[in-house]
């Protein structure tokens, strides 16, 4: 052989390494209703995990319990404010790098649902959506309006370039992105919207890459969500009639795979109410239900299932080369045993087609969700919250009963769930990893270190701003956290008098105090009134806290402070000082611990910080923290920021601390913010299991 003809072949063989990632395909087929994986019918199981709720060092065990689980495919959210913090400035390192995240979802050869929003709701803070879109107060959030447009366009020029590389038709592992969320849900019902969505996500990911959207069975919804290019998905939970709800999707899509993007398995927690949960039982038939009809499925954290032929519950084999035909198999549900004996039976004597016979058995080729697979924990500020007749914020747990506690243990559920898909196809080989350690580290004793108000120096050294009146968290462009409202007592106030605030304008929780002696809470959809006494010129503070911007419904433009005036017996005051306080920067600086305690001659009533330190045994494993006789507040341990305890109000009643945040060999940094009142001897309790079901005036069984 010539050495032209030589080079002529390693040139074929270089095109072809080169082609062969484009020749794959992830597709709908219209006329089998199925889809389509390099060209052959395909079933995929799928769950939900979001990366933004877990420690990197945790992802590798949670896809992997995943996987063993017997998923095909994880589902993922891409929050953007948790990567665009400012406009223009943009996060992707360590728990925030995304890319890492599907790169190892590839590794552990798990397929990929992407949900990129830019809406993603998840009861994530403002539904993912930033809150500096509020800077500007009459932005039309999820709209035409050319104002929200140009961030959303700015954003996924930044975002899809690092998608489109990682799509299944160029070599990935991600086989469809969802466009939006919900959108059937939201008020304002503009297509225009959609059109602008699907136009960018097809010109920056390209025209072969599979983009669905997922919407309620409401017809208003699926009317309003809904637009020709995206396929068109439905969500419903188990106690919904299926039969119906999948003829909700065919009203709008006629043809193609039955989809159930969320079928709940479990639920979220609210401040206040009872810890969610979910037989394992009811979820476990309810999806075995599904899977004999041949339904894909997706627990979502939540699952995803697409039926292939030749994968259904019962043993089909090719009829007349094109579809299949079932013999039935032992277990099997008497209806889908009765359809497959006596469907067939009409098939053969030409009164229906075969195909019509595939259909019914496999649910039209259904995919349903469920919600979620793995919840993990809302760190730091990024609970959302909901809107349901009243304010309804999001506990920290994400626990949502899922098959995958908190913690990233194997629950009974999951070990059911996994049952039920060994039933219709063959498991990972190898056991199940075991649940990550756990260790109770004890009692730990915290001293005050200073009320909230005397490291107003520290907290926010910038100073205050100065208003007439009330600026909102948005106005002084705070996005997260804490501000302090200062002004003074305009006379002398000598009975109790009603300090008072306007109906819904207390977002979220605002503590008094008046001469830096706490006089009570101020709350949304509750108390909006305390009685105070003073002189003349005698400060009064309050101090507002973002319980976090509400992520579903027609009023996520969720604005937080002090949006209307405070009013002294009717009279408004005025001459404000706003502090925004920056707590975590000072707090992964060093501070409380490397600065020397103030001291103070006022109780533990009120916002303040206490300190303590522990040490591990040499090891550093998960733990949860109890805060016995504590009311509510925040928690860093060694800078991080482990979010909201409540205990007061439950029914969360510990803190999950993953083993990734501790040291060992030298202290570990506690800092606590308390709100309202602090026990007599502050201690924290370190336990190796969580308590999450206990609620004020309302206590039913732990789980302890």
């Amino acid at each position: 052989m010539g050495l032209p003809a030589l080079a002529l072949l390693l040139a074929a063989g270089l095109l072809h390494v080169q082609a062969s990632p484009l020749a794959r395909s992830f597709e709908l087929d219209y006329e089998e209703d199925c889809f389509r994986k390099d060209g052959v019918p395909f079933r995929y199981i799928s769950g939900s995990i979001h990366y933004a709720r877990v420690p990197r060092p945790a992802w590798r065990d949670r896809l992997l319990k995943m996987y063993m689980s017997g998923l095909s495919a994880v589902q993922v959210y891409v929050p953007w404010n948790y990567h665009e913090p400012q406009p223009g400035v943009y996060d992707f390192a360590g728990d925030r790098d995304v890319e890492a995240f599907l790169d190892l979802t590839a590794e552990l050869g798990l397929l990929v649902i992407l949900r990129p929003g830019p809406y993603i709701c998840a009861e994530w803070e403002m539904g993912g959506l930033p809150s500096w879109l509020l800077w500007k107060p009459d932005i039309v959030l999820r709209s035409s309006d050319p104002a929200y447009l140009a961030a959303v366009d700015s954003w996924l020029h930044v975002l899809l370039p690092k998608i489109k590389p990682r799509l299944y038709q160029h070599g990935g592992n991600i086989i469809s992105v969802q466009v939006e969320n919900e959108y059937g849900s939201y008020y304002a019902c503009d297509h225009g919207y959609l059109r602008h969505l699907l136009g960018s996500f097809r010109a920056l990911l390209g025209s072969e890459v599979l983009l669905f959207t997922t919407d309620s069975t409401r017809a208003e919804e699926l009317r309003c969500g809904t637009l020709q290019g995206l396929y068109a998905t439905i969500d419903f939970g188990p106690g919904s009639n299926v039969t119906e709800a999948f003829g909700a999707q065919r009203w709008v899509e006629p043809k193609g795979p039955l989809v159930n993007s969320e079928y709940y398995t479990g639920w979220l927690d609210y401040w206040g109410e009872a810890h969610a949960s979910t037989s394992l039982v009811h979820v476990a038939r309810g999806l075995e239900d599904m899977l004999q009809l041949g339904a894909s499925v997706n627990m979502q954290v939540v699952s995803w299932w697409g039926t292939a032929w030749g994968a259904l519950p019962c043993h089909l084999q090719h009829w007349n080369g094109h579809c299949c035909s079932p013999s039935c198999q032992a277990g099997r549900a008497a209806a889908a045993c009765f359809i497959s004996r006596q469907g067939w039976h009409w098939a053969q004597q030409g009164m229906v087609s075969p195909c019509w016979v595939c259909g019914v058995l496999t649910g039209l080729s259904g995919v349903s969700r469920r919600y979620m697979f793995h919840g993990g924990t809302n760190f730091a500020y990024w609970s959302g919250a909901d809107f349901k007749d009243q304010y309804k914020p999001v506990t920290t747990s994400y626990d949502y009963d899922a098959p995958l506690s908190e913690a990233g243990d194997p629950t009974e559920k999951l070990f059911a769930i996994r049952m039920v898909i060994s039933k219709f196809q063959p498991l990972p080989a190898g056991p199940m990893p075991p649940a990550t350690p756990k260790y109770a580290y004890g009692r730990v004793a915290l001293q005050k270190h200073a009320d909230l108000l005397d490291a107003l120096d520290v907290l926010c050294p910038s100073g205050p701003i100065q208003s007439r009146f009330p600026l909102t968290f948005e106005a002084i462009k705070q996005a997260h956290g804490f501000v302090v409202y200062r002004t003074q007592l305009p006379r002398d106030v000598l009975e109790p008098t009603m300090l008072g605030a306007p109906p819904h304008s207390i977002c979220d929780r605002g503590y008094v105090m008046l001469q830096k002696e706490y006089r009570g809470t101020l709350e949304r959809d509750g108390q909006t009134t305390v009685y105070v006494m003073g002189r003349a010129g005698d400060t009064l503070d309050v101090l507002l806290e973002n319980m976090g911007r509400i992520s579903f419904g027609a009023n996520i433009s969720d604005f937080k402070g002090l949006l209307g005036n405070l009013s002294l017996d009717s009279s408004p005051l005025s001459n404000w000082l706003i502090y925004p306080l920056d707590i975590d920067a000072a707090v992964q600086q060093g501070w409380p611990h490397a600065a020397l305690p103030k001291s103070s001659r006022r109780g533990r009533a009120g916002p303040a910080f206490y300190t303590g330190t522990f040490e591990t045994p040499g090891l550093t494993w998960d733990t949860f923290v109890k805060f016995p006789g504590w009311s509510k507040g925040q928690l860093w341990i060694n800078g991080f920021n482990l979010g909201r305890y409540w205990p007061r109000r439950g029914p969360q009643q510990t803190l999950f601390v993953p083993g990734s945040v501790l040291h060992v060999g030298r202290p570990n940094n506690i800092t606590v913010l308390e709100l309202e009142g602090a026990p007599s001897t502050p201690l924290l309790l370190f336990l190796d299991q969580p308590l999450f079901n206990r609620t004020l005036g309302h206590s039913t069984v732990a789980t302890e």
